[in-house]
This record gives structure tokens, sequence and C-alpha cells, in this order.
């Protein structure tokens, strides 16, 4: 079920040994990952980086700069690589690659270069290194309901956003007109639903990323525009 965003409401979590141990099993699988790509300053994103995770949570690693997918590949070969695809949410948002590993954590990293906070917004949610994981820090970010989500030594305080907006900008790290961006479409999504993304193609294992985008500027005005922009 979908979840709903809070008005005007607070929350203090205290995990369970479970939970941190379920937070634990997530960054160990994480860790020997990030080793191997290091060198792309990869960050673990999202519920991972802030330690509220549950059941589903999933490990969701983000590149933030543009690299050779053939060579990224390859240093993600002793994974397995189970699913490949290019995506792009909206005619106007950034065009990036998802790869998806043997053990279902997703990496994804731009295919072009960045504009306005296509790059911050991996930070709005908590983002993490390799070290930080290694130290077993959790940071503060913003969940899907719109909750700040705060580690505390007991589980985490969670806080909603409104009217908040530039408290919550230095408390997570990002620029206050991405909060507000960011504030505008989840309360919008709460509304109406979650509506299609504009591309999602999914490439066989030996199909190249770089070159099927190309192919796809070339028939596709909205991917040209952003493709030939870089």
């Amino acid at each position: 079920m979908k979840e709903k965003t809070f008005s005007f409401h607070n929350e203090e979590v205290h995990y369970a040994k479970k939970d941190w141990q379920r937070l634990e099993n997530l960054r160990s699988e994480a860790i020997p990952v990030l080793e191997t790509i290091g060198m792309y300053d990869p960050v673990v994103y999202g519920s991972v980086a802030r330690g509220d995770v549950h059941s589903g949570s999933d490990i969701d690693i983000f590149i933030p700069s543009m690299v050779s997918s053939f060579v990224f590949e390859v240093a993600l070969e002793r994974y397995g690589i189970m699913e490949k695809a290019i995506a792009m949410a909206t005619p106007w948002h950034l065009i990036k690659a998802h790869i998806v590993l043997s053990n279902s954590i997703r990496i994804t990293f731009p295919l072009v270069d960045f504009k306005g906070f296509e790059r911050e917004f991996y930070f709005f949610g908590g983002a993490v290194r390799l070290d930080q994981l290694r130290d077993g820090e959790r940071v503060p970010g913003v969940d899907k309901r719109l909750m700040l989500i705060e580690p505390t030594p007991f589980g985490h305080i969670g806080s909603e956003i409104t009217g908040r907006e530039a408290e919550v900008a230095k408390i997570v790290g990002v620029p206050l007109d991405l909060v507000r961006e960011r504030e505008k479409v989840l309360s919008k999504r709460d509304k109406v639903g979650r509506t299609g993304i504009y591309l999602h193609k999914h490439l066989a294992p030996d199909e190249n990323i770089e070159l099927e985008l190309k192919r796809l500027a070339d028939t596709d005005s909205y991917i040209r525009r952003r493709y030939y922009a870089t």
C-alpha cells in the first residue's frame, strides 16, 4: 500500500533487534559492491542511508558522475548483472541507466550531464559513502511521505517538513529550492497517484547502453534534446 504523507505529524520510533539486524545485513551487502566501484565515488541513498529500513527495503546505489557503462559492467561482472535499463522520468528529466545485480542491488548513473538539482536529488532522501557505511553512520533524509527522518541512538525521529523547508534543507544539506520542488511533486502524487515515466527501456545483457541511447536519441526529439545538450 502506498505510504501517505502526514500533515503536521511527528513520531519517535525505537527499532527492535530485528530492525537493527536488517539494517546491518543490507549495509553488509552494499559495502563490497561500493568497494568494487569505489573509484566512481558511489553513494547508498534512501532508507539504508537513514536507517529506517523495513522488509521491503532495497539497496540503491548512485554514481554522481557519468561513467563508461562497458568499464562499469566489467567491474560488476563478479556480482552477476540481472537487468540493464535506460530511464527518463519525464521528457525534461535526467536520462540515466539502471543496472540490477543478482543480489537485487540497483545501481543508477547518469547518461547525460546534470541540470538543475538532478544530482542533489539523490541526497534529499539521505546518502552515505563507503567510509560512512563502514563506520555505521546514519544520516538524515526525507522519505516518500515527506517526513524528515533524523537518526537517534534508539531509532529515529520523524517529522513532517511542511512549513520547515529552510530548516530541512540545512539538515539534509540540499538547496532549499530542491526541498520545495520535491514537496510539490510528492504532495501532488498523494492526490493524483503515481503516473508512468516517459522512458524505461530494458536492454539485453549483451546490448551496449550508450549505443542504445544514441539510437533512441536519433528517433525521439525529447531524448535527443538532452542527449545532444551534453
